[in-house]
């Protein structure tokens, strides 16, 4: 079976791709890495979803250290950007260049995330920051190069396996990306109906 780190955003996103990978052999190790999740109270709600998931499957979810603060300095300057925008992917860069490091630092040779199962979000941009992620981490330590995987975690039928997933496990499943600008954003359409 191989191994492969897993950044996970939350749960409703990551079942299928868990279940995908037990199935085709693959153990996931869970990245829970999302300093980006506002408010904090948003941000353990997802976590607990998440590690109540990783249980019953018997994995293991490492728990990136919360730094909104670090988070909102990688995207300073970009508050006003639409989702899709230049924020999203120094997002992305920020939370899978943590994820490429923890890959190193635990010996697995790769990485991926959920993220890319999400239809709100741009493969091209996750793919951009998580393979700029990758090199990133080799060029410090080439000794432990890490590669990103670039899978298109919506297709195969995974799309449809993620709603009923979220619907058999009663999964929270949130309204907004995370981050306090997606949810203004998201506030303003919904008033503006």
């Amino acid at each position: 079976m191989s191994e492969v780190l897993l950044h996970c955003c939350c749960a409703p996103c990551s079942a299928a791709i868990i279940e995908w990978m037990l199935a085709h052999e693959v153990r996931p190790t869970l990245f829970y890495s999302n300093s980006n999740i506002y408010p904090h109270e948003e941000y353990l709600i997802r976590k607990n979803e998440l590690t109540r998931f990783a249980e019953q499957q018997g994995l293991r979810v490492i728990d990136d250290d919360y730094d909104h603060a670090a988070w909102l300095c990688s995207v300073e300057g970009l508050a006003d950007e639409p989702e899709r925008g230049r924020r999203c992917l120094l997002c992305f860069k920020h939370r899978l260049l943590r994820a490429a490091r923890t890959a190193q630092s635990l010996g697995i040779e790769s990485f991926t995330t959920t993220l890319a199962s999400s239809r709100w979000k741009s493969l091209d941009q996750i793919n951009e920051a998580g393979l700029w992620a990758a090199e990133q981490a080799t060029q410090a330590a080439p000794e432990r190069p890490v590669t990103f995987d670039t899978r298109n975690w919506r297709k195969g039928g995974l799309q449809e396996r993620r709603a009923q997933l979220l619907r058999a496990n009663n999964f929270y499943n949130q309204l907004y990306c995370g981050c306090e600008f997606s949810l203004a954003a998201t506030e303003a359409k919904r008033q503006s109906l």
